[in-house]
């Protein structure tokens, strides 16, 4: 990930809806639309989940109210033998593989695709044996803090922090918040973590996006923060970059109206597409943040600013005053901001017609 260009994370999710070709097409349409990385989850439903473990309000909603979460979870799982061939198709299109890991063995799974990135998703920010295994990979890491209080994200960067540095877990959280304190702890999280924004509905209403949240994770730890985007549309994710989102995740989908949790609030291919490529622009409009004239204006400005010129005929030696010399656009010569300093007393080195540039 770059600082000078936003990173899009394109998430399939688990939008294959447990189909093989469903989720190569995912591939190549995040591909197709410019994204940097196409990301899915892997998980263990068995692992992941309780017999008895319910639904949330939307997934009720949007699923078979009768089936239990596990039994969704089942029909959702992306097979491990799918994840190599899926890896090198999206290499062979031009972006990054990835996927979040909810279990221990899950992510060492994945740690045998050698990925370049992980992601921790929002529901196991306060999942601190699993933190410390993500913490354990040594790759860059992406935490989304949906659902988290500033307190839940210092914990979880905190143990995260421990666990980039040792290579047995702490014996108790106290040794933890010790190593926590110091500015190895702090530089490690700053130099390979991004934190995300997130709101953990889908789709999140407008009232509960919280934009603003996303500055206060970036103010409150010092750390590149972005936004994993649930709204409809693409306004939010816009609006993030605008803010200084350095990534962006936003679902994706083959078609919003296929069966299954996440794809009411995902984008189809043709807005994916659009989407990246708002972003792409407003990228370069941001620029540099410093205030100077643009390669382009330098012709404007010789052509828009006023010169100090002769209102009339001016004879050599002559002193200027407020009656021979004026302002107007001459395409060069001095600048009005002098106006005061020539009236002192200068006068002419030469003829001069009216309309001549000092």
């Amino acid at each position: 990930m770059s600082n000078k260009e936003v990173f899009f994370l394109a998430e399939a999710g688990v939008n294959h809806n447990g189909e093989k070709e469903k989720a190569f097409a995912l591939v190549e349409v995040a591909a197709a639309a410019g994204a940097d990385a196409v990301k899915f989850q892997t998980f263990n439903a068995e692992k992941l989940a309780a017999t008895r473990a319910p639904k949330a309000a939307y997934q009720k909603k949007l699923t078979d109210h009768q089936e239990s979460q596990l039994e969704m979870l089942r029909k959702l799982e992306l097979p491990l033998e799918w994840h190599a061939p899926l890896k090198k198709h999206a290499e062979s299109l031009g972006i990054q593989f990835l996927s979040t890991a909810f279990d221990v063995d899950s992510l060492q799974f994945l740690q045998t695709l050698d990925l370049s990135v992980y992601k921790i998703p929002s529901g196991e920010i306060v999942n601190a044996p699993l933190l410390w295994h993500f913490a354990r990979t040594g790759k860059p890491l992406i935490l989304s803090t949906g659902m988290a209080t500033l307190g839940e994200i210092e914990q979880a960067l905190a143990v995260l922090s421990y666990g980039m540095s040792y290579v047995e877990p702490p014996k108790n959280f106290s040794e933890i918040w010790s190593f926590w304190s110091s500015e190895k702890a702090q530089q490690q999280v700053r130099d390979k973590i991004t934190l995300l924004h997130c709101t953990s509905q889908y789709p999140t209403p407008m009232e509960e996006v919280n934009l603003k949240a996303m500055n206060t994770l970036g103010d409150a730890f010092g750390m590149k923060v972005g936004y994993s985007d649930h709204t409809e549309g693409d306004l939010i994710a816009i609006a993030a970059v605008a803010k200084g989102a350095v990534l962006i995740e936003k679902h994706f989908t083959l078609d919003r109206h296929l069966p299954g949790p996440d794809h009411a609030a995902s984008l189809e291919p043709s807005e994916l597409k659009h989407l990246i490529s708002q972003i792409r622009a407003l990228s370069k409009a941001l620029g540099s943040g410093i205030k100077a004239p643009q390669p382009s204006e330098w012709d404007t400005r010789r052509a828009a600013r006023q010169n100090i010129i002769a209102s009339r005929d001016i004879a050599v030696g002559e002193v200027f005053s407020v009656e021979n010399i004026t302002t107007a656009r001459a395409g060069g010569g001095r600048s009005p901001m002098e106006w005061w300093d020539v009236l002192q007393g200068e006068s002419a080195t030469k003829n001069m017609m009216a309309g001549d540039p000092l």
